[in-house]
């Protein structure tokens, strides 16, 4: 199962890449894995302020229905508005294709609050 090594991660199983001021936000392939085929993704709109460890949005699965919790604070920039139409990418692409939102963090400290691909790895392990 694939962690990459750049990306953070919250206890949450949601992964954090750093792009400049920004952050892309998606959930892991464990979380993905876990939850099984996703049939719908539910996302905030642009403009929206996250709250770290707080929902932001659900994903339902044809198991169930996982809320998404932000890894960070701060305001929704950006939207991946394909995953209205190809929830499935969740499945397919959980790094590339399937990010979720990009976030302007309010505090950048947080990010490197989150932990590193081995730490989680560790995690999911247990």
């Amino acid at each position: 199962m694939a962690t990459p090594k750049e990306l953070r991660y919250s206890e949450e199983h949601e992964w954090v890449k750093t792009e400049g001021d920004k952050v892309r936000i998606g959930i892991t392939e464990f979380a993905q894995s876990e939850l099984g085929d996703i049939v719908f993704v539910e996302l905030p709109e642009v403009g929206d302020e996250l709250t770290a460890n707080e929902p932001f949005g659900s994903v339902e699965s044809v198991k169930t229905v996982s809320e998404l919790y932000a890894p960070v604070s701060g305001k929704v920039v950006e939207v991946n508005e394909e995953l209205n139409d190809s929830p499935e990418f969740v499945n397919e692409s959980p790094y590339e294709k399937a990010w979720m939102v990009i976030v302007e963090p309010a505090d950048a400290g947080e990010i490197d609050k989150l932990m590193s691909a081995e730490q989680y790895e560790e995690m999911i392990k247990e």
